[in-house]
C-alpha cells in the first residue's frame, strides 16, 4: 500500500476500534468467553496498529522538519548532527511502515490461535536428540521473551540429556502468526560432543506447529475414539510402573494415535492426549482443504531426511539460514538463546512484500 492508502485505511479502522470499545464496555460480552477473547484480541491489535501508525506519522513529520533545518543550517557540526538524526528517523520510519503494512494484510485464520508444538529428532542419533533438546530450550526462551504461557504436555528424554520427543503448548498474543514459520526440518551442522575425531556431523530435527483445535472446528463422533490405559515407564515418581495412569487415544477412522504418560493422573493424561490428537486432526483437515486449492502443497514436516530442510544451524560458520526465504543470521548463539526475531523479522517482511504484491495484482 502507498502511504496515502495506509492513512485512509487506518481512518476506516478507527471506526471499527470504537465499535470494539463499545462491546468491551458492555458487561454482557464477559459472559461469553469465546466472544470476549475474540473482541479483546482484535481491540488489542488495533490499539497496537494505531500506536504504530501515530508513531510513523510523527517520524515522517520530524524527518520533514529536520530536512528543512538542514537546508538552512550552515554550521558543519550541527549539519552532521541533523543528518544523523534524519538517518535514524528514516530507519525507524521504514521499520514502522513495514510493521503497519504487515498488520493490514488479510490475517491467517489460525493467527489468533494457541498452538501445540512437537519436536522430534530425525536423522543423526544422539546428536539429533541433543539438538532437539537445545531447540526446545530456545523456543521456551523465545516464548518467555514474548510473555507467552508455556505448558509441557509430554516429554521423553535420552540418557545423554537429549530429547526423544516433546510436545508443548504455547498460548498468548500472535502465537501462531510467529511460530508457524518454524514448521519443518531443522538441520544442524557441528562437531558433536560425542565425536572424538573433531569431524562435523549433520543431523536433523522435525518441528510441527499445530493450531489448537476448537470444538466447533472438528465434528468427531465419540464412538470413533478408542481409549487404552497402560503403565507408565521412565522417570516420573512413585506412581510410575505401579498404576495404569498412561493413556493412548486412537481416532479409529484415520488410525491416528496419541499417547500421554507425562502426568501421574490418568484423567490429566487423557486430556493431554486428546488436545494433541485434536490438533493433529485439525492440521490434517486444513492441509486437505489447502491441497484442494494448491495440488502441490507439501506437508509441514516431511520425512525428516537431511535434504528436506527449511533451516540450517551451522556452528562452524556461526550461521543460521532459512532456505525458504534465503535469510541468514550470523549470530547463532543469540538465536539459540531465543532471539528468533533475528530470523523471523526478515521472513515476515518478505512474506509481507509477497502478499502485498499479490494483492496489487489481484
Amino acid at each position: 500500500m502507498e502511504p496515502e492508502e495506509i492513512r485512509e485505511y487506518i481512518d476506516r479502522l478507527r471506526t471499527r476500534g470504537k465499535e470494539l470499545e463499545a462491546k468491551l464496555a458492555d458487561p454482557a460480552v464477559y459472559a461469553k468467553p469465546d466472544e470476549c477473547r475474540r473482541v479483546t484480541q482484535e481491540h488489542r491489535k488495533l490499539e497496537t496498529l494505531f500506536s504504530d501508525f501515530d508513531a510513523w506519522v510523527r517520524s515522517k513529520r520530524e524527518i520533514e522538519e529536520n530536512h528543512a533545518m538542514l537546508s538552512s543550517e550552515n554550521d558543519a557540526e550541527l549539519r552532521e548532527l541533523i543528518s544523523a538524526d534524519i538517518a535514524a528517523l528514516e530507519e525507524r520510519s521504514a521499520a514502522l511502515e513495514a510493521k503497519i503494512q504487515l498488520s493490514l494484510l488479510p490475517p491467517d485464520p489460525n493467527d489468533d490461535k494457541n498452538i501445540i508444538v512437537e519436536i522430534k529428532p530425525a536423522a543423526g542419533g544422539d546428536e539429533a536428540a541433543l539438538f532437539a533438546g537445545e531447540l526446545l530450550r530456545a523456543y521456551l526462551h523465545f516464548a518467555e521473551r514474548q510473555e507467552w504461557k508455556i505448558e509441557i504436555l509430554d516429554e521423553s528424554q535420552t540418557d545423554l540429556g537429549g530429547v526423544k520427543n516433546v510436545s508443548f503448548s504455547i498460548s498468548g498474543a500472535d502465537v501462531y502468526s510467529l511460530m508457524k514459520y518454524e514448521s519443518g526440518v531443522h538441520r544442524v551442522q557441528r562437531v558433536p560432543t560425542t565425536e572424538a575425531g573433531g569431524r562435523i556431523h549433520t543431523s536433523t530435527v522435525t518441528v510441527a506447529v499445530m493450531p489448537e483445535a476448537q470444538e466447533v472446528e472438528l465434528d468427531i463422533d465419540p464412538e470413533d475414539l478408542r481409549f487404552d490405559v497402560f503403565r507408565s515407564s521412565g522417570p516420573g515418581g512413585q506412581c510410575v510402573n505401579t498404576t495404569d495412569s498412561a493413556v493412548r487415544v486412537t481416532h479409529i477412522p484415520t488410525g491416528l494415535s496419541v499417547a500421554s504418560q507425562q502426568e501421574k493422573s490418568q484423567h490429566r493424561n487423557k486430556e493431554i492426549a486428546l488436545r494433541i490428537l485434536y490438533a493433529r486432526l485439525l492440521e490434517i483437515k486444513q492441509r486437505e482443504e489447502a491441497a484442494k486449492q494448491a495440488a502441490d502443497k507439501r506437508s509441514q514436516v516431511g520425512t525428516g531426511d537431511r535434504s528436506e530442510r527449511i533451516r540450517t544451524y551451522n556452528y562452524p560458520q556461526n550461521r543460521v539460514t532459512d532456505h525458504r526465504f534465503n535469510v541468514s543470521s550470523f549470530d547463532l548463539p543469540r538465536v539459540m538463546e531465543g532471539e528468533f526475531e533475528l530470523v523471523l523479522d526478515p521472513i515476515r517482511r518478505i512474506v509481507c512484500e509477497q502478499q502485498l504484491e499479490a494483492l496489487r495484482r489481484a
